[in-house]
């Protein structure tokens, strides 16, 4: 059934509450003006007016929802948010919280409420130190996809075989090594042998 002018903005309504914003607060999150949602944005005297299909990405993208939960919205459904599980950036580094390949395993992780992520071995880490301000702060949680291969240019999380956890932007990747970019011009860049990597993750979203 093709979805009616009333459904479009009925489902940008539900996205905004679904994330505990007003209509307005939602453009504003998007980066959009804070009137662009207004009910007089909705339909003038003379005729409908529908949301531009440039404002609706938007707010997908600052949202982290997806084309089909967002139909849902529109269709009258409310699927629930799934969780992720989240590990803090210090617990990353310790033993006992990932399998062998490399996945979220164990117990200590906490959990949060994230939308849809296909990749089933998805996790959130929380971000310690100051190398990759401003983009990423401290407090700020990322969604880390492992079945998603980095490439450079990428955000990546990674922890060596030693331990250490590192979050960087994949600048080159070699057989005999991997140069990681800090952000933050008052860190070098960084180089590790691949023979020294536990894995190495690309980073799907923020949430800050």
């Amino acid at each position: 059934m093709p979805l009616k002018h009333a459904d479009i903005w009925r489902a940008i309504d539900r996205l905004a509450q679904k994330h505990s914003f007003s209509a307005s607060g939602l453009a504003r999150r998007a980066g959009l003006s804070p009137t662009a949602f207004n009910p007089s944005k909705r339909a003038s005297k003379s005729r409908k007016r529908w949301p531009s299909t440039e404002s609706i990405a938007l707010i997908l993208q600052a949202t982290g929802t997806s084309l089909e939960d967002f139909v849902a919205l529109a269709a009258g459904e409310v699927a629930p948010r799934p969780t992720l599980p989240l590990l803090s950036h210090g617990q990353a580094g310790r033993e006992g919280y990932f399998d062998e390949a490399g996945y979220p395993a164990g117990r200590g992780w906490e959990e949060i409420r994230f939308p849809a992520v296909t990749d089933p071995h998805a996790f959130a880490l929380e971000i310690a130190g100051k190398s990759m301000e401003p983009a990423l702060r401290e407090g700020d949680r990322v969604i880390i996809a492992p079945s998603e291969k980095p490439r450079r240019g990428d955000r990546v999380v990674l922890r060596t075989k030693k331990g250490e956890v590192m979050v960087k932007q994949l600048a080159r990747e070699s057989a005999q090594k991997i140069e990681l970019l800090s952000l933050n011009k008052d860190f070098e860049v960084v180089a590790v042998s691949p023979r020294d990597i536990e894995w190495m993750y690309r980073i799907l979203w923020v949430s800050q």
